[in-house]
């Protein structure tokens, strides 16, 4: 069987800056309340009229140029999101349109910030299975569209962005994709979510008074969670595939809290040297996050031949996901 190479990534974020200041003028908070909870600083905000096909076409367009081919080229697209444009189309066809490809196919993954993992892995086989040669996997979110800025417990960590990677088959063995593992667990959705706008509680005047088109959370639960999920992703990938933490160049988590990636690093007998962190300066961006952290770690030098990289991800769903990448020379 073939394997599957990241060609090349890339990755989008909006100009406008909202910082922990900012925030503070809008609901009881404080720069020192933020960063102590969290370790964020500032993050991105999207321009009013923008949205999630817009963050990730300018993604896609950078992961295309890294990987040296034109949109033209690719043969799918798959998009990880859950601030896409609207409920349908898909914000694939979206991008898809943007990059200027009259027909090719194109779908959204809905795992929330588990999505861009979900997304690599079925890529992944998709490639190694079917017709493909080349696929595009964006991760894209306008998280500020979902954010309630009256309830400091949630505004504080949301932020906008996109990143994208271009999948290539290849004959050359133990690089690339090496192993993806994704779970869920339906019985915990009630933790994180957005609880109006589909179909059990469709758009009404109750539910915007209520203000149910803003993300819910029960912080608490999920901080527990998510260290004990990504930890688990993260121990199944190494020891089905034969290896140890002895052997990871890089640890890519999701950028929910720096106390989560720290306690996930403690969990995994990672030194935090060997953990990549972009979280001050955006925020958790859901399934951008790990799109985006994977695009800057490749561009930085973070990143080298042959390294062997782990990406662990949690997310609304509940869902979690982690991947194991040997980079290719």
């Amino acid at each position: 069987m073939p394997g599957v190479i990241i060609r090349g990534t890339g990755s989008y974020l909006p100009e406008a800056v909202l910082t922990n200041r900012d925030l503070s003028m809008m609901v009881d908070t404080s720069d020192e309340w933020i960063v102590t909870r969290t370790g964020i600083k500032e993050r991105r905000i999207a321009p009013a009229g923008s949205a999630a096909s817009d963050l990730g076409a300018a993604a896609a367009r950078r992961a295309c140029e890294a990987a040296g081919v034109e949109p033209g080229d690719l043969d799918l697209i798959v998009c990880a999101t859950i601030s896409g444009d609207q409920p349908y189309p898909s914000t694939a066809c979206h991008i898809a349109a943007r990059l200027g490809i009259p027909a090719i196919p194109a779908f959204d993954i809905q795992a929330a910030c588990s999505g861009f993992l979900y997304a690599l892995e079925v890529s992944r086989h998709l490639l190694k299975a079917g017709p493909y040669r080349r696929v595009l996997v964006v991760a894209s979110e306008c998280m500020s569209r979902l954010t309630d800025y009256t309830d400091r417990s949630s505004c504080v960590l949301l932020g906008d962005g996109a990143g994208a990677a271009v999948l290539e088959r290849t004959e050359t063995d133990g690089c690339g994709v090496l192993d993806c593992y994704l779970m869920a667990d339906g019985r915990q959705a009630e933790i994180l979510h957005l609880p109006a706008g589909g179909s059990r509680a469709q758009p009404s005047f109750e539910t915007v008074e209520r203000r149910l088109h803003f993300m819910r959370m029960e912080g608490g639960t999920l901080f527990r969670l998510a260290i004990e999920a990504m930890t688990e992703a993260g121990r199944i990938l190494l020891e089905r595939n034969g290896m140890t933490r002895d052997d990871l160049a890089l640890v890519i988590p999701h950028q929910a809290n720096m106390r989560i990636i720290t306690a996930v690093a403690r969990s995994l007998g990672v030194p935090m040297r060997k953990v990549f962190v972009n979280i001050a300066q955006y925020g958790n961006m859901s399934a951008a996050c790990s799109a985006v952290a994977l695009d800057e770690a490749v561009r930085s030098g973070a990143i080298a031949g042959g390294d062997l990289v782990l990406m662990v991800a949690f997310g609304a769903g509940l869902t979690w996901a982690g991947c194991l990448l040997r980079w290719q020379t």
